[in-house]
């Protein structure tokens, strides 16, 4: 008797142990970590629990590998730990750190298309975000890149970000010819990227674009010239660089391919990235007689009629710049 007595003592010290480290294991599972500051820690793929744990250890987000180990198979979260660049909280236990690499709350880099940017520039720009990898080096067609902001990972590809970007403008022009006005002059998907470019880079004023969308389909169906400066400084830039001044006469009088004071109908491709409202715009204008607009001093436009009406507009305007020249 005395001998299962014993025996059944052991057992019962042994329970109670296994309880204390268990308390234990748990408390200090859940309690704040030792990192005073917030740390990034990239998981290389492929990893398994006891890498992840021993570098977590290492780079001094835990306090204890094979606690976190035993608590992430005790959750059944062992396999399911997720790689990739991930910015631990300050103090953040043990319980929280397994809690971002079970759902893969990993750090989002990203880099913004913004609408009116040429190709060129846009390439420049994704080519200049941290982290990613490769270059690009052949530019895309122009108008074909989505303006938008786009997330991507450390290690991702320049070209898996641009290839996202054409996709992008591929689903919304797809979508939007769908949903076009009726009689418009626009054959094509390409012709209403083209004129969505222009609308784009005339005015950057939301509440205008149909409006300006439709003096210039009211041109087109006239078959007036579009004259169109935008169009003048794309045909002297080819979307490379920046004016950075005023058109010259001699430049408005210039024989290009997309001088719209000199050439009839549509330039032979856009001259920028549309947005999707400009697109929406030039694919769905107001309806109106409105032949010409010009700068209003306020960031708009005055738009007329007539020829008549117009130049008064412009007279207005140029009262404006002289009176701004003089205040400068």
């Amino acid at each position: 008797m005395k001998l299962i007595s014993s025996a059944f003592s052991l057992l019962v010290i042994g329970g109670i142990g296994a309880v204390a480290v268990g308390a234990y294991g748990k408390s200090q599972f859940e309690a704040p970590g030792p990192s005073g500051q917030e740390t990034v820690v990239i998981l290389k793929r492929g990893s398994g629990l006891n890498a992840i744990a021993a570098q977590l250890e290492r780079e001094k987000v835990i306090s204890d590998s094979m606690i976190f180990r035993l608590g992430a198979k005790f959750k059944g979260a062992d396999r399911a730990l997720k790689a990739g660049e991930y910015s631990i909280p300050a103090g953040a236990s043990m319980q929280e750190v397994l809690d971002q690499l079970q759902s893969g709350d990993i750090v989002q880099r990203k880099v913004t298309a913004v609408e009116g940017l040429t190709s060129f520039a846009i390439v420049a720009r994704v080519n200049a975000a941290d982290e990613l990898t490769g270059e690009i080096t052949d530019i895309p067609p122009e108008g074909s890149l989505a303006p938008e902001t786009y997330f991507y990972q450390r290690g991702e590809a320049r070209s898996a970000v641009i290839a996202r970007m054409m996709a992008a403008q591929t689903k919304i022009l797809d979508e939007l010819w769908e949903k076009r006005a009726p009689n418009l002059p626009l054959k094509t998907k390409e012709e209403a990227l083209i004129l969505a470019s222009i609308v784009e880079k005339e005015t950057g004023v939301s509440s205008e674009r149909a409006r300006v969308s439709a003096v210039f389909i009211n041109r087109l169906n006239r078959g007036m010239r579009l004259q169109t400066d935008p169009t003048v400084i794309y045909g002297i830039t080819l979307g490379k660089s920046v004016l950075g001044r005023g058109l010259r006469r001699s430049e408005l009088k210039a024989e290009t391919p997309y001088n719209t004071y000199v050439i009839n109908g549509l330039p032979p491709t856009p001259i920028a990235n549309p947005g999707r409202a400009a697109i929406e715009a030039t694919l769905n204008p107001i309806t109106s007689k409105e032949l010409y607009f010009v700068a209003d001093g306020t960031g708009g436009h005055a738009f007329a009629e007539t020829l008549k009406q117009h130049n008064r507009n412009v007279a207005e305007w140029r009262k404006i710049e002289r009176a701004r020249q003089a205040a400068e």
